[in-house]
């Protein structure tokens, strides 16, 4: 009887921890939305739980403080983007330097165009010298660098690279991968262009493609007519 009850107990406890890791994924996409339109001061656990149509005791139950929701929220960000390198640009993969970066700076690209409010979340920290910045650049975006700036150095040294820093080459990319998220709505109100439109996306990627990564996207062009 013992071990019947145990079985039917699996299952459900599964069915559980499913549930409860979807929820998370849900307040932390929510919380993300939040702070990026409100700020952190401006932002709320009870707002967030409006959100989503929840009692605000739930969110306090995963995260205990709205400053802890922040840096979980910052962190199941980035997780993503790592998660989406990991698949287009695995470090075993044998790829080039430049045909790397190549991928993950598209990757970063694909992420702000489908969340917009990710590049708003992290640009209301930089508009203050707040402890959240010094947070996130030391836990998750020294890492990142760590992964990204050596390609840049080699592909330099390779000459495919302008002679720059690297650390200004990189926050270049970001820049330009941000640039619908950052302002799509304004493009629309002067030119009618929608940042969420399939063929912009794609013209403006290859105009980025073409300016920065030219001689690698030839060199794909040039292997897939062969």
């Amino acid at each position: 009887m013992a071990k019947k009850t145990a079985r039917r107990e699996r299952p459900r406890k599964r069915a559980e921890q499913q549930r409860s890791i979807e929820t998370r994924v849900s307040i932390l996409n929510a919380a993300i939305a939040e702070f990026a339109e409100r700020g952190f001061e401006g932002a709320s656990i009870r707002a967030i739980a409006d959100r989503l149509g929840l009692q605000h005791p739930l969110i306090t139950y995963h995260y205990r403080s709205k400053d802890i929701l922040w840096r979980a929220a910052a962190e199941h960000a980035f997780a993503q983007i790592r998660s989406e390198w990991d698949i287009s640009a695995p470090e075993e993969s044998g790829l080039s330097p430049l045909a790397r970066l190549r991928r993950e700076y598209n990757t970063l690209f694909r992420y702000t165009v489908a969340f917009p409010e990710f590049h708003r979340f992290m640009r209301q920290e930089t508009l203050t010298n707040n402890p959240r910045l010094k947070w996130v650049a030391e836990t998750v975006l020294a890492p990142l660098l760590g992964r990204l700036l050596p390609q840049i150095v080699e592909a330099q040294k390779q000459g495919l690279l302008p002679a720059a820093d690297p650390i200004l080459f990189h926050y270049m990319m970001v820049s330009l991968t941000a640039t619908l998220s950052e302002f799509g709505p304004e493009m629309q109100a002067t030119s009618g262009l929608s940042s969420e439109d399939p063929k912009i996306v794609e013209a403006y990627w290859r105009l980025v493609d073409e300016m920065v990564f030219g001689k690698e996207s030839k060199r794909v062009g040039k292997a897939h007519n062969r």
